[in-house]
């Protein structure tokens, strides 16, 4: 019986790992902003304000971070963190079921990958070359956009850089320095030492190390590590592992929080809570004993993020009985129950759904015609339509929903049937001037052939208002694209030379001296500005091709021929990650 459940738990792993079967399907991972110092600017891809970044916010293909100085940031992508040091432009290109890649113009970011599977690709860009991470690793970036000099560390794992006519590979306890665009000059010498912003990454990660909660959900689930220090875990009869949070009497599910418009998904929950990430996104919420526990449901391999696992209610006797009238000017929802069908407002196909379910539901087809969370006194939340569209902070202006006006809710279904505005995508004070805009405007060397830039909201707005609240479909979205401005291209697409894994005769290597640098994370002014002229780029297609990409093929040759180089290396990596 054992052995049964083991394969059945293997899987749905499998099953959950595998990708969607509709290319019109959103992404089924997110990036979460999991930690900030200082100031921390944020640009949604739709958009060209900036305005501060807040904890717990998706991130996703097009969005942007900047950070002052004296400022960091972290975000994590299920078990991968990205940390962002002060004086840091960076943004995702991409970030979909198989890839990240990142745009860094100017300043040090530091990623720790801990798992890539054989289809996944990891790519970072800079202003004059293309990074390709091919294995589990510690690696930092360092980019000077002014002057077209980017730094790769590699602590563990590899690397391969393209650009400039250049295709050389980067291995462990390496560092090498690159200059120029269409030419470029490379020296590779013995990895830098670590200065406090590598310390302070390395502090960050060891949370991951020590983490409980990956017992329980999988370390692939985005925002598990910070359940440890904010709640328990214990063994229910009913629903098997769950865990509650310490909160104060009065607390529910998405109420301390507010709403944002964040595209493909639409309306989507951001929380408060340090811990407010995991628990919003995956699984269901059930009372036990008086109080409120998250239950995660089955353990997979990757969970598919959602917006927010609700359902909304109204119906114009549920407003007047709220003292609101008609229906129109109160939104409100409750968190769903466990084994409780999440149907997705936005365009998605009946793969994801079973995907997006599979932790809590084996039948999809299952209408919830009761939803155990209905009628638990104090479970629903309502605020105005003006606080829920405004972004603005539910808690202080929840309206009590009493038995009279519950009796009177009807279901409504996944999404509110309220348009979004501007404020919406912002969901926070817009951020003038600063450095920000300024290094946004850089072009950056892509090996992997990005998708384009998102459709702005703008151009999308009316459409949108005529949608009641769901967000468009693929096919309209790409007729809004062909009628509207097309974005200058920011990305210059090189093409990998022949063996692009083996080493190119022009570097230089002296692993016996490394060069000195200024570090990044200590610098306090701002670097000084000239003019460079910038590279001619190509317009990238209306719609992104399908390409081959070679990150697959040379991640194995530069394993297979570091391995036989030298077999103990990788025994010894081993050690020195655990």
């Amino acid at each position: 019986m054992l052995r049964r459940a083991g394969l059945v738990a293997v899987l749905i792993a499998i099953a959950a790992a595998t990708g969607l079967a509709d290319d019109g399907d959103p992404p089924s991972r997110v990036a979460r902003l999991d930690y900030r110092s200082g100031s921390v600017s944020f640009r949604p891809g739709s958009v060209e304000e900036w305005t501060d970044a807040t904890l717990n916010f998706p991130l996703t293909t097009g969005d942007h971070l900047w950070t002052d100085p004296g400022s960091q940031a972290e975000m994590h992508i299920g078990s991968t963190g990205i940390r962002l040091a002060p004086q840091t432009a960076m943004s995702f290109l991409n970030l979909d079921d198989r890839t990240i890649q990142l745009s860094v113009t100017q300043g040090s970011l530091n990623i720790r990958l801990r798992n890539l599977a054989d289809d996944e690709t990891v790519e970072v860009d800079t202003p004059n070359v293309s990074i390709t991470l091919l294995r589990p690793g510690d690696y930092r970036i360092d980019a000077d956009g002014d002057n077209d000099v980017s730094t790769v560390t590699v602590r563990s794992g590899d690397v391969a850089v393209t650009g400039g006519g250049a295709a050389f590979p980067v291995h462990a306890r390496e560092t090498a320095r690159i200059r120029g665009v269409d030419t470029v000059a490379q020296e590779i010498f013995g990895a830098l030492p670590q200065d406090g912003f590598d310390r302070w990454c390395q502090d960050r990660e060891m949370r991951l190390d020590r983490s409980e909660s990956a017992r329980y959900v999988g370390a692939e689930m985005t925002g598990y590590e910070d359940l440890d220090d904010h709640g328990v875990w214990r063994e229910d009869p009913q629903y098997g592992w769950i865990w509650i949070p310490r909160v104060e009497i009065g607390w529910a599910p998405y109420r301390f929080g507010h709403w944002a418009w964040v595209d493909p998904w639409g309306w989507t929950w951001v929380d408060d809570a340090p811990w407010g990430f995991a628990p919003f996104h995956y699984g269901r919420w059930a009372m036990v004993a008086g109080g409120w526990v998250w239950v995660p449901g089955t353990r997979v391999a990757r969970p598919v993020y959602a917006p927010a696992l609700v359902a909304f209610v109204g119906g114009p006797g549920f407003g007047v009985a709220l003292g609101v009238g008609g229906g129109g000017g109160v939104a409100a929802w409750f968190p769903l129950g466990p084994h409780e069908v999440y149907r997705p407002a936005y365009h998605v196909s009946e793969v994801y759904v079973r995907q997006v379910n599979i932790t809590h539901v084996t039948n999809i087809n299952v209408v919830n015609v009761r939803y155990v969370n209905q009628a638990v006194p104090g479970a629903v939340t309502a605020v105005s339509q003006d606080t829920f569209v405004s972004a603005r902070p539910v808690g202080r202006g929840a309206i009590v929903v009493n038995a009279r006006a519950m009796s009177q809710a009807q279901v409504v279904g996944a999404t509110a049937q309220v348009a979004p505005r501007r404020e919406s995508v912002l969901a926070g004070t817009v951020r003038v001037g600063g450095a920000r805009a300024r290094y946004t405007e850089h072009t950056v060397v892509a090996k992997t052939p990005p998708p384009p830039p998102p459709v702005s909201f703008r151009a999308r707005q009316r459409a949108l208002e005529a949608n009641q609240g769901k967000p468009l479909e693929p096919a309209e979205i790409d007729r809004i694209r062909g009628n509207a401005p097309v974005p200058h291209p920011m990305v210059r697409t090189v093409t990998p030379q022949a063996g692009g894994g083996k080493p190119n005769p022009a570097v230089q290597r002296n692993v016996e001296q490394p060069a000195p640098r200024t570090p990044v994370f200590e610098r306090t002014a701002p670097p000084v500005q000239r003019n460079v002229e910038q590279p001619q780029v190509e317009r990238p297609p209306q719609r992104p091709a399908v390409v081959e990409r070679p990150a697959q093929e040379e991640r194995r040759e530069a394993v297979k021929k570091d391995e036989k180089k030298n077999p103990k290396k990788k025994e010894e990596e081993k050690k020195q990650d655990r």
